[in-house]
């Protein structure tokens, strides 16, 4: 009788081998590298392999990806952005006058650091140096002056910087629209500014515009096309046409 269990045992054993040998279980697959995990330090779930249970390629997809996490999408080229422009600035030949407002920068003093607008008499008034003349200069020739005066007695290596945070109006009048004072923008034209005056009015003659300019050499007052550029503080005259 033993001797007919040992090779049922034997048989027994070898079937149920043979079962778990030809029975598919799930294999663990590791995070392989790809574009996106040498690119970006992170990966995506693996997409799972089809089973036995039916569902097959399509179904293996769909599971992949509902895995997949949240607001990932297919990688594409990113989106370039230009970052927003700022008016163009005068160059360093620019000269302050009355209306200017300018933005002073005195490195490591707060209180000395603020926006401060030329007066009609063509100074800033600033802490501890009081008025300070700043018609007729440059930015950095102001820039200068400041600095000269907080050494004087104040500070002992003062680093100051004057940008234009506003620059003077300028004036429109005669046959327009809404003729009157009007903030500058860099870049302007005699066009531009009638157009900001709400256009020309019905008895404008629009090929004879006046533009009185000032600037460190003097003031002068010219007939010009539409296109001519403005700068702050001038005045733009439309005559009236006769017939």
């Amino acid at each position: 009788m033993r001797a007919l269990r040992l090779p049922i045992t034997v048989i027994t054993t070898a079937l149920a081998l043979s079962g778990c040998m030809s029975t598919s279980g799930p294999v663990a697959v590791g995070p392989q590298g790809s574009l996106d995990s040498i690119a970006y330090g992170q990966t995506y779930a693996q997409a799972p392999v089809a089973d036995a249970s039916g569902g097959g390629a399509i179904s293996a997809m769909r599971s992949a990806f509902a895995s997949s996490p949240r607001g990932y999408v297919a990688l594409a080229a990113p989106a370039a952005y230009a970052a927003p422009s700022r008016p163009s600035r005068y160059d360093s030949a620019y000269h302050l006058d009355a209306g200017d407002r300018l933005r002073v920068v005195v490195y490591g003093q707060e209180g000395l650091t603020n926006t401060y607008a030329i007066d009609a008499a063509g100074a800033i008034t600033m802490p501890l140096i009081g008025s300070v003349p700043a018609r007729g200069r440059t930015p950095a020739g102001l820039a200068a002056e400041i600095t000269a005066r907080l050494r004087n007695g104040y500070i002992r290596e003062p680093s100051v910087a004057v940008e234009i945070e506003a620059y003077r109006p300028f004036f429109i009048l005669g046959e327009v629209a809404a003729p009157g004072q009007y903030p500058y923008v860099p870049n302007m034209t005699v066009e531009s500014a009638v157009a900001i005056a709400g256009g020309f009015s019905p008895r404008a003659k629009r090929d004879s515009v006046t533009l009185t300019h000032t600037d460190g050499s003097g003031s002068g007052r010219f007939v010009v096309p539409l296109g001519t550029p403005i700068g702050p503080g001038d005045t733009v005259f439309v005559n009236e046409r006769w017939f």
